[in-house]
């Protein structure tokens, strides 16, 4: 069941990109908004993010050292 979320305190020239930007998507200000948190929410946080990318390393048992890195980024700078 849908629920209403209120977020008080945004300031006007927020509010006023915002309304710009659901206005050139042919948009009203609600569906705009609640396309971008459907979409937020689809994603992960960051630190999950972080943490699932550690595992995969971890599983993968690879590890490049630091110098490694640094020489082949530097090697197509000459």
């Amino acid at each position: 069941m849908p629920v209403q979320i209120t977020i008080r305190g945004v300031p006007e020239t927020v509010r006023d990109i915002l309304a710009a930007r659901a206005a050139r998507q042919h948009q009203s200000m609600q569906e705009f908004l609640r396309g971008e948190l459907e979409r937020i929410a689809s994603r992960p946080a960051v630190d999950e993010w972080l943490q699932g990318v550690r595992a995969r390393k971890d599983a993968a048992g690879t590890r490049v050292r630091p110098a490694r890195i640094l020489y082949t980024r530097d090697a197509d700078r000459t």
